[in-house]
């Protein structure tokens, strides 16, 4: 009898042991996973002002040189510029661009002083093309520019601020010449008369002054001047902020939901029933969190996050790969 009541009781217990294993595993189920291509995050256009900066390091430099662009396209003519004796106050004409017998004058600003020609007289330039390298008197601020960097500024600037590392700052900072690298700069010997026979008089004696030193190559910098208060000393680190452009009110997206560069782009958007139309848009401008959408939308779309991938390149001896989201 005893034997039989230990049976039904382990019987008993095997049983709501198995019960609540059973009633576990009900409760620790583990969820069906999405379908493939099923977007998970999506975002809307929004709003806001929207400003372009780009961030350069430099520091402050005795006597920067900078270049002048020739300002349309036509032959250059050099004049003689006589070497400098003290700090000009007015512009210093350099040059005429010749166009169907028009001249241009080419002039370096007061402050300034000629440090060479940059390309053979009576050559052929085109506007934006350096011709005049000049040096300034004082002190300059001096920002190395790599070639990413370049494209972004180099069509307009709107401002610049500049910070003296553990010094002065922020305060504007105005820009001299042109952001391309200068070639070495020449100075041609001054033209001496030739003597006239007729004269009893001999020549007087040519005086041999310190001759002019022409500028150095430079590479692609931007060179700006700080106001006459700021104590500057050589040498000392800067950081430079260049905006190149402003947006008010821009239509805006995440840079992650967006394919595409240098203007053009593709979004994807997310209709009521899930699924997706990849619709091409025209960019603007990015701060690198967002970027300006400037049409193909309207503004209540639902955007999938990550954007389309791009299409691999073909195989041209470059290659490529698929290119998830906003390619900067």
């Amino acid at each position: 009898m005893r034997r039989i009541l230990i049976a039904v009781a382990a019987a008993g217990a095997l049983t709501a042991l198995t019960a609540c294993t059973a009633s576990g595993a009900e409760e620790v189920n583990t969820p069906g996973l999405a379908d493939r291509g099923t977007t998970m995050t999506t975002v809307k256009p929004t709003r806001q002002d929207l400003t372009n900066k780009v961030s350069l390091s430099g520091k402050v430099q005795l006597s920067p040189t900078f270049g002048l662009v020739a300002p349309i396209d036509g032959e250059i003519r050099y004049l003689d510029v006589k070497t400098s004796t003290s700090t000009p106050t007015k512009p210093t004409k350099v040059a005429n661009i010749w166009v169907s017998g028009k001249a241009t004058p080419i002039e370096v600003p007061a402050g300034a002083i000629f440090s060479g020609r940059l390309v053979d007289d009576r050559s052929k330039v085109t506007a934006g093309m350096p011709i005049v390298s000049a040096k300034q008197v004082g002190y300059g601020v001096v920002a190395d520019i790599d070639g990413s960097q370049a494209y972004q500024i180099s069509d307009k600037l709107e401002s610049v601020q500049a910070q003296i590392k553990s010094g002065p700052g922020p305060f504007p900072c105005t820009v001299l010449g042109t952001l391309a690298a200068l070639p070495a700069g020449t100075i041609p010997e001054p033209v001496t008369p030739a003597p006239n026979p007729s004269a009893s008089a001999a020549p007087p004696p040519k005086v041999i002054g310190q001759q002019q030193q022409p500028s150095e190559p430079t590479g692609m910098r931007l060179v700006c001047v700080p106001p006459a208060d700021v104590k500057a000393i050589n040498g000392a680190a800067t950081t430079v902020e260049v905006i190149t452009a402003r947006a008010a009110n821009a239509l805006v997206l995440p840079v992650e939901a967006v394919a595409g560069s240098q203007g053009k782009g593709k979004v994807d958007i997310v209709k009521p029933d899930q699924t997706r139309e990849t619709r091409e848009v025209t960019l603007g401008l990015s701060d690198g969190k967002v970027i300006e959408i400037k049409s193909g939308l309207n503004g209540d779309e639902t955007v999938a996050v990550p954007g389309p991938n791009l299409p691999a390149a073909k195989n041209n001896g470059g290659g490529g790969e698929p290119v998830p989201g906003f390619s900067k």
